[in-house]
């Protein structure tokens, strides 16, 4: 098992910035793919970045690109989102979720076996 705790969301404005964090256990945390994903009210979960086991492949959504940086430190079980010039329409639940490296890395949210709780991302404008 893998337990996934994400933090750092909270209320910025428009153009601010924010850094997501999350720290994992349970298992080695270098064996797994790291995803963020987000959740707006009414919505279906959308993937926002992922990346692999060992830091060389990168995805991210078109609508973050430029704006978001995913990074992780194996070292310290933990993957982060830096977020910049946040606009109203990033406001959602973030999600961080794990996906096993011995599979392709992926941005379907169906394809992550281990999920954290959540933590609220709110822009105002």
């Amino acid at each position: 098992q893998v337990q996934l705790v994400e933090s750092g969301g909270g209320l910025v404005q428009a153009g601010g910035s924010l850094r997501l964090s999350c720290a994992s256990s349970g298992r080695t945390f270098s064996n797994f793919h790291m995803g963020w994903f987000r959740q707006a009210p009414g919505k279906e979960r959308e993937f926002v970045a992922t990346m692999s086991w060992d830091g060389g492949s990168t995805y991210y959504v078109d609508s973050v690109k430029g704006r978001f940086t995913i990074s992780r430190d194996n070292a310290k079980n933990t993957v982060y989102l830096q977020m910049n010039s946040l606009k109203p329409e990033d406001t959602a639940l973030y999600y961080c979720a794990a996906r096993g490296a011995l599979m392709t890395i992926s941005t379907v949210p169906g394809q992550y076996a281990y999920w954290g709780q959540g933590t609220q991302v709110t822009v105002s404008s």
